[in-house]
């Protein structure tokens, strides 16, 4: 990431109170997927006075801005994450709820000759894979 969160909200032109400021540097300290309850935690150890309401309209707008990514692994929780990383991939613990990134040149390299042969110029995608761990 080129970038912070903070560097692009300004960019994009956003207001940004100290409360939007608290929320973005979580977010850019976040190493995992975190939903907006989460986000609130650690927001709200930062600022106490920082209300949930004000997280979900915060992560709203970042969202809709295209500073943020939401995510949404099947577990009734949207996840979110900076939209200006590098391209990933993600698999799902189904057990655990664990996210891993991951990055295959192969299935890049696949998803490519699908759309090729399909007729497209691919601009874009999401893979996300689900699974449980092997046991033994």
């Amino acid at each position: 990431m080129t970038d912070t969160i903070l560097t692009r909200c300004e960019a994009k032109g956003l207001r940004l109170t100290e409360q939007r400021r608290v929320i973005a540097s979580v977010l850019e300290e976040a190493a995992d997927h975190p939903d907006v309850e989460e986000l609130y935690a650690r927001a709200s150890e930062k600022d106490p006075k920082i209300s949930l309401a004000t997280v979900y309209r915060t992560v709203k707008l970042f969202e809709e801005r295209g500073i943020l990514d939401k995510l949404e692994f099947g577990d009734g929780r949207a996840r979110y994450e900076a939209a200006d990383r590098a391209h990933h991939d993600h698999l799902i613990d189904m057990e655990t709820g664990q996210v891993i990134e991951f990055v295959d040149p192969e299935i890049e390299a696949l998803q490519e000759k699908i759309a090729e042969r399909l007729g497209f110029d691919l601009k874009g995608h999401r893979l996300e894979l689900f699974g449980v761990r092997k046991k033994g």
